[in-house]
C-alpha cells in the first residue's frame, strides 16, 4: 500500500520559506488538448491541514469522482491556487516541455502572493524562475503540496475537454481525455485531426 502524501518536505522548508508553491502538470502526454499545470501554496500555520486534505493523494491513484469531490476542498483549504494552460497550437509551436514551463508560469501567475519556493514534480523544472525549487522523483507520491497541485490540474484539463466534446463531438473527448487510448487513435485515422489536436505528436499504429 502507497503512503499518502504528508508535509515533509514543507516543514523542512517552512522556517525560512512562507510560501512554498506545489507545482503539477496533467496532460503532457495526450494526443490532443492543452496541457494543465496545476499550483498551490498550503497556509503555514494549520495544525489540522493533514487531517482536512486526509483524502489528497496522486491524482491518478484517485478515481475522476473522488478528484471532483476534493478539488473544491482543496480550493477552499490553501492559501492561493492558480491553474495555467498552453494550448495545442502552442505545444506545437514550441515543444511540451517549453509549453508545459509556459503553463507553470501562467498558474503562477494567478496566485496571490509570490512564491519564494518551489516543489514540482519531476520533469517539471523551471529553471528560466529565479526561484529555488526542488523537482521530486514521484514528487505527487511524496508531497502534499504537489499532490493538491496535481488534483487541481487534472480536474481542470478533463473538464475542459469534457466542454470540447460538444464542439468536436465524432472524437467523444469526454470519454478519453484526448490521450491516446486505441478508440482516440481510431477516430483520428477515420477523421483526420481535429484544430485541437497535437500534429507533431507521433501516434502509435495499431499492432499487427
Amino acid at each position: 500500500m502507497i503512503s499518502p502524501p504528508d508535509l515533509s518536505y514543507e516543514y523542512n522548508l517552512w522556517p525560512s520559506c512562507k510560501h512554498i508553491a506545489g507545482l503539477d502538470e496533467a496532460g503532457r502526454g495526450a494526443l490532443a488538448g492543452p496541457v494543465c499545470v496545476g499550483a498551490i501554496i498550503l497556509p503555514d500555520n494549520d495544525p489540522h491541514l493533514v487531517q482536512t486534505l486526509r483524502g489528497v493523494r496522486d491524482s491518478k491513484q484517485l478515481t475522476p469522482r473522488k478528484r471532483h469531490q476534493l478539488a473544491p476542498l482543496i480550493k477552499e483549504t490553501v492559501h492561493s491556487w492558480g491553474i495555467g494552460f498552453s494550448s495545442a497550437d502552442e505545444i506545437d509551436q514550441f515543444g511540451i516541455v517549453p509549453a508545459t514551463r509556459l503553463a507553470a508560469g501562467r498558474a503562477l501567475e494567478m496566485l496571490h502572493c509570490f512564491p519564494d519556493f518551489l516543489l514540482t514534480d519531476f520533469r517539471l523544472e523551471l529553471p528560466e524562475l529565479d526561484i529555488p525549487q526542488a523537482a521530486l522523483v514521484k514528487g505527487d507520491q511524496l508531497s502534499l503540496s504537489i499532490a493538491a497541485a496535481s488534483i487541481l490540474a487534472k480536474t481542470a484539463r478533463d473538464d475542459f475537454m469534457c466542454e470540447l466534446n460538444s464542439k468536436y463531438p465524432g472524437y467523444n473527448f469526454s470519454r478519453h481525455k484526448g490521450y491516446g487510448t486505441l478508440f482516440h487513435r481510431e477516430k483520428i485515422s477515420s477523421l483526420g485531426f481535429s484544430p485541437i489536436h497535437r500534429k507533431t505528436f507521433r501516434i502509435k499504429k495499431r499492432g499487427p
